[in-house]
């Protein structure tokens, strides 16, 4: 059995666009751990994004293992396995040790007993065709879940009439990685594949034409206004999991040994990140 079948010569087309795409998206981070390597300091950014983008590629590994003809979403997450792998190595290594701690729980909670359950009570209690829509249906509500994260940079962009937390080219390449992966799976006739990605296709949309109403504004956002930074977005629209997870992390120190009793709040970072 040949390892990419091309029996449709589109398929294969779109397959590896959507793998080169998605490899870019993979390394949108890179900023992030560039900053956190140089500071040797984690600061406010949260591991809950990249634990989740790698549980998403593990999930997608093991529906193209059981459906063979979507061979071309093994390379992708299996790169996308080894770049999360090594964020996450990178940000316990930096990280404070209460986060380090809730990084490793949430890493056995997610990757390990998540994904072995699903693994055992798949192999064990569903066969054939059954087990293949059963870990299907897993892996679309999944990324259906992590597509509906852009909903909040929408909602704040509107508010606050800024599109500072609102990468334009960020949100055009995860749009036209949504459009490779939805004609892959459109072809293949996959539906768990080709379904996520309508949904990621919309909300890129919505954020680009956001992005070009907004763009002109000069408008800051208030200091003291806690928005999320959308730094990154790993959706893995290959996995189709362009999963995507939120998170803001506020820090305020307040400081009562003033003559004025002035309050300090310092703002230690801002992250929110999409993978589909």
């Amino acid at each position: 059995m040949a390892l990419f079948p091309i029996h449709n010569p589109l398929v294969f087309v779109f397959g590896v666009l959507g793998n080169v795409i998605s490899f870019m998206v993979y390394l949108a981070p890179l900023p992030t751990f560039h900053q956190i390597y140089k500071k040797k300091s984690t600061e406010g950014f949260q591991s809950v994004p990249y634990v989740v983008a790698l549980f998403s590629a593990m999930l997608w590994i093991f529906y193209a293992f059981l459906n063979t003809n979507a061979s071309l979403l093994i390379t992708i997450n299996s790169i996308g396995c080894f770049i999360e792998t090594a964020y996450i190595v990178m940000f316990i290594a930096y990280a404070t040790k209460q986060a380090r701690i809730t990084t490793l729980k949430l890493v056995f909670l997610l990757n390990i007993c998540g994904f072995g359950s699903i693994l055992i009570l798949t192999l064990f209690l569903a066969k054939g065709a059954n087990r293949i829509r059963v870990v299907g249906w897993i892996c679309l509500v999944f990324s259906l879940s992590v597509f509906v994260a852009p909903l909040f940079i929408i909602r704040q962009v509107v508010r606050t009439k800024s599109v500072e937390y609102m990468p334009f080219l960020l949100s055009f390449f995860l749009t036209l990685s949504a459009v490779m992966w939805f004609f892959y799976g459109l072809l293949l006739k996959d539906f768990y594949i080709a379904g996520p990605n309508i949904l990621g296709f919309l909300f890129g949309i919505a954020q680009m034409v956001l992005y070009l109403i907004y763009r002109k504004t000069n408008k800051k956002v208030i200091k003291d206004q806690k928005l999320p930074e959308l730094a990154e977005q790993i959706v893995d629209v290959v996995k189709l999991s362009t999963m995507v997870v939120g998170e803001v992390n506020l820090v305020n120190q307040c400081d009562n040994g003033g003559q004025d009793n002035s309050d300090k709040i310092e703002k230690k970072g801002l992250e929110v990140i999409v993978t589909s």
